[in-house]
């Protein structure tokens, strides 16, 4: 600030010019790609906030159990929510410019009658153009209604896995938070603000131990090996401070880190900057899961772009992160 600025007395103003500050403008048009979401169960306006907020591509994953009004859920229900959204990509894609793909997947949280029907039918949707990954899929320690053992869960997910290896597709794997406690619990009967579940319907624990969400993740590990999948075509969606370690270590999986609902898993753009300055970008990518069933945010990932080079992390770093790793994994277009 010059001696002859028109303010009154000195303001903040004053002392920037002793700082050196080069603001990476490119990042403003930073184009991104959200590897987990449900965006095909959202509004048509949140759709274009994707598309406003500059997502190039996603991929909208039809495996969930939430959307059928049945439990037990059935083979067809599944089959049902894969049909609508094969049905629906192509005009979402036109409506709203990013390229979208899909992931069809067996979710495990719920027990479903028949999945060998689901199995046996898979392989043909793996032909798709538009089917890009299997999944999300992956041991979960709780279900909702109805239970499904551990034993069963891991077989369908291995299943899953074998058909990945065998159609070339790499995995989108639900890995389970290990939720932080506030040591506050919601009115009985109110469930919880944000999520439209009936969470007073979950099912005990299949998994006991001082850390079900991790043994989950390493029974996930052991199918990958056994199915013969490489490790380098498993996404590990939902990681945490839990499992990064572990996966880290112990696989070559990506990570991905979910952000669009930070207020109920704890996950945030700090704690993939923490990943990226211990592990390095290599494998590490970040997705939304935004739905319908959640209070989520579709310009979670836009905002977590600006967030990581707040946290210090390099432009070159955030875009291996948010472009370059999901469009080699997936393939998406250049």
């Amino acid at each position: 600030m010059t001696a002859s600025h028109p303010t009154k007395r000195p303001t903040d103003a004053t002392h920037l010019d002793e700082q050196d500050v080069d603001l990476p403008k490119e990042l403003l048009n930073l184009p991104w790609i959200d590897v987990h979401n449900h965006a095909h169960t959202l509004s048509w306006e949140d759709r274009e906030r994707y598309a406003l907020s500059g997502c190039r591509s996603m991929i909208m994953v039809a495996s969930g159990y939430h959307w059928t009004p049945y439990k037990p859920v059935e083979a067809d229900d599944i089959r049902y929510l894969w049909d609508d959204a094969v049905n629906r990509r192509a005009a979402i894609e036109r409506n709203h410019f990013f390229e979208a793909k899909l992931g069809l997947g067996i979710h495990t949280g719920v027990r479903i009658e028949n999945p060998d029907e689901l199995l046996t039918a898979m392989g043909d949707y793996c032909e798709l153009e538009e089917v890009v990954a299997i999944g999300e899929t992956g041991v979960t320690p709780s279900q909702h209604v109805s239970s499904w053992d551990v034993d069963h869960q891991r077989a369908i997910v291995q299943a899953q896995m074998e058909l990945a290896t065998e159609h070339d597709l790499p995995v989108i794997l639900h890995t389970p938070n290990r939720s932080t406690d506030s040591g506050r619990s919601y009115r009985p009967g109110t469930g919880i603000p944000g999520y439209e579940k009936n969470t007073s319907l979950g099912c005990e624990p299949v998994l006991d131990g001082d850390n079900p969400a991790l043994d989950a993740v390493k029974i996930d590990v052991k199918a990958m090996r056994d199915a013969g999948l490489d490790d380098r075509r498993v996404v590990a969606s939902h990681a945490d401070g839990n499992n990064t370690e572990y996966l880290m270590e112990n696989t070559d999986c990506y990570l991905s880190y979910t952000i669009g609902h930070s207020w109920l898993i704890g996950v945030t753009a700090a704690d993939v900057a923490d990943a990226i300055d211990e592990y390095g970008p290599e494998r590490i990518m970040i997705d939304t899961d935004c739905a319908n069933v959640l209070r989520t945010d579709p310009f979670a990932l836009k905002r977590a772009i600006f967030e990581l080079y707040r946290y210090g992390i390099d432009e070159e770093a955030i875009r291996t992160v948010v472009l370059d790793n999901p469009r080699e994994v997936f393939e998406f277009e250049a």
